[in-house]
């Protein structure tokens, strides 16, 4: 294998400068799942914590560990999802905040959170229509009252309510909107103190300024991710923060072969169906092997010089996942592990 994963951290912080003055006065959430999409949770977390971030989105313990390892105390790191009362430990004694969508887990933070003698700081998700995860509108008053019977006893703080939406329409999103209103106007009249609210993800948070709330949890965006369908990069000021590339290893016939492949991470299927970069110029991928791809050959092709696939000089990740029906973001986070990160 030769390919590379070049991660420009100028880029990145670039990027968050664009969307906190977008979104602004509410806050940045950055969001860092499946290893901070693809680029690598250390450099990315250590970047945005230079910049000033002070918010990140985790997803799973493992990652809020990492990110709370590289960004020390300081750092607001919301977690929402958590495996049991082992994990619901850690998390309380790594001082994260928890987002929950299911009033069993809601139990279970609380009776954690009493046994160690440390108030749970949470997020309380209702859902707004997409089901994914949250609890739901006819439950909320009921979830409410444990919230505040647990703050009471002190074993609960809510620090947070919030939802995701489907960013698939404004009208649905509208219908969502009302839903999550009505949900914080339940929190309000139960007595409890505002909390943090935070609906919007990178769409709708850099379309709908009403969405934006206090906080705004937002990944692709930062990765210069643009959402397929949707403006380009340039459009949203945004830009690529990472560049694959790998070299020719062969050549066969009158084309290339280069080092990377399906177990590196590159969808097969987008074999005979994009563009990559060469110093030939642009040049068809025709094929995409478990280790290695077929690459249309250019004149004065030669072993060593490298190939573009996304990224810098060619093709965005959401311009190669468009071509197969997916996301950019799917294109990013597949790129296995073993390909190395090369940061500057």
């Amino acid at each position: 294998m030769s390919a590379v994963l070049h991660v420009d951290l100028d880029a990145l912080g670039r990027n968050i400068a664009v969307v906190r003055g977008r979104v602004a006065p509410a806050e940045l959430m950055l969001v860092v799942k499946d290893d901070a999409y693809g680029h690598g949770v250390g450099p990315i977390v250590e970047r945005a914590t230079a910049d000033g971030v002070e918010w990140f989105g985790a997803f799973d313990l493992a990652t809020a560990l990492r990110v709370r390892a590289v960004a020390g105390d300081r750092a607001r790191i919301f977690v929402w999802m958590l495996a049991g009362p082992d994990d619901i430990r850690t998390a309380l004694a790594a001082d994260l905040d928890i987002g929950i969508g299911d009033a069993d887990l809601l139990r279970d933070v609380a009776a954690s959170a009493a046994a160690v003698g440390r108030a749970a700081r949470v997020h309380l998700k209702v859902d707004t229509g997409l089901h994914r995860n949250g609890i739901r509108p006819e439950e909320w008053a009921d979830a409410v009252a444990t919230v505040a019977a647990s703050r009471a006893s002190g074993d609960v703080d809510l620090v947070g309510v919030w939802s995701h939406i489907a960013e698939a329409s404004d009208a649905e999103d509208d219908e969502s909107r009302a839903v999550y209103e009505r949900a914080l106007a339940e929190v309000a009249s139960a007595g409890l103190p505002r909390p943090l609210r935070h609906l919007a993800a990178s769409a709708a948070s850099s379309a709908r300024g009403d969405f934006r709330y206090d906080l705004v949890r937002v990944g692709a965006f930062c990765y210069g991710i643009r959402p397929d369908g949707g403006p380009s990069e340039s459009a949203l000021g945004i830009e690529p923060i990472a560049t694959l590339d790998a070299a020719v290893v062969r050549r066969e016939g009158e084309d290339v072969v280069v080092g990377v492949g399906a177990l590196d991470g590159l969808p097969s299927t987008l074999g005979g169906k994009i563009q990559v970069a060469t110093p030939g110029g642009a040049r068809r991928m025709l094929r995409i092997d478990d280790t290695e791809a077929v690459v249309s050959g250019w004149p004065l092709a030669a072993v060593g010089q490298r190939v573009t696939i996304y990224g810098r000089g060619a093709a965005s990740a959401t311009d190669l996942a468009e071509t197969i029906g997916t996301i950019g973001e799917e294109i990013a986070v597949r790129i296995s592990p073993i390909v190395p990160r090369r940061y500057r």
